[in-house]
């Protein structure tokens, strides 16, 4: 396939208009006309995962985020961003980056199912979109209430085995009983107030300091951060299946999971 054809497929299921306006979505680097037979899946574009898919030899790179968010006024080999659009084009890398559209359109529906959420609502509403019952709400984040009610650290542990991650951090009393759980795949500082507004007793997120931590404790919601990396890893998994199913002629290769940092205990 044409990478814009690959594209055209991508985009169709998460249009870039659903998109933050601050987002930077889209081909990156690279070509659209270029014919592609390999596509490799990451989270992040790394200079490992670059090298990566240079020696495999794929012909498209596809992470959730972007690797350029603001303008780049030179591109040359003294700035680590530059060595690495460089190296996309030394080897004829097609870059995409899908973000926030995917967020709204795939991550936060799948981070309730990971969950197992029932009847889960958006918690953050960005948007609505067109459906047979009319328009529907889209936004980031999912809400539900918990099929059983349980403790604090009960709810860590199953945080922890859904998303097959090595630790969590929690802010909270283990034995704090909850009811009402939301879920805000990336950075979730800006997820608390309408958190807190929506009931929930319990937010699963990432990249939490210690003073949204305790702030959000004191206003009784418990925060489970599970890593800004932790939760949004499911999109490897998930893009890998739908280029299986949209480009099943094409080669896919999926970086590894690794967490970005190691915890010393």
């Amino acid at each position: 396939m044409i990478c814009r054809e690959i594209i055209k497929e991508i985009e169709a299921r998460f249009p870039k208009h659903y998109a933050m306006e601050w987002d930077n979505v889209g081909l990156q680097v690279g070509r659209s006309d270029k014919e592609v037979k390999r596509i490799y899946l990451a989270l992040d574009a790394t200079d490992e995962v670059i090298e990566e898919a240079a020696d495999w030899g794929a012909d498209m790179l596809i992470t959730h985020h972007p690797m350029i968010f603001k303008a780049m006024k030179k591109i040359n080999d003294e700035d680590f961003i530059g060595r690495r659009v460089l190296k996309l084009i030394r080897d004829d890398i097609s870059y995409y980056a899908m973000h926030t559209n995917y967020d709204v359109m795939g991550m936060a529906e799948l981070a309730g199912k990971v969950l197992e959420l029932s009847e889960p609502e958006v918690l953050e509403v960005t948007g609505s979109m067109h459906s047979e019952s009319g328009e529907v709400p889209v936004g980031i984040g999912r809400v539900a209430d918990l099929a059983q009610p349980m403790d604090l650290k009960s709810c860590a542990e199953m945080v922890k085995k859904a998303f097959d991650l090595p630790n969590v951090k929690i802010f909270g009393e283990p034995d704090m009983q909850v009811h009402r759980l939301g879920v805000f795949p990336g950075s979730g500082k800006s997820a608390i107030s309408v958190s807190l507004e929506k009931g929930v007793d319990v937010l699963v997120t990432g990249d939490i300091d210690h003073h949204e931590g305790i702030d959000a404790v004191a206003q009784k919601m418990a925060v489970i951060d599970a890593g800004h990396y932790g939760v949004e890893h499911i999109f490897i998994a998930d893009m890998e299946h739908f280029c299986r199913e949209k480009f099943p002629e094409a080669e896919i290769r999926t970086a590894k999971i690794r967490q970005p940092f190691w915890v010393l205990t």
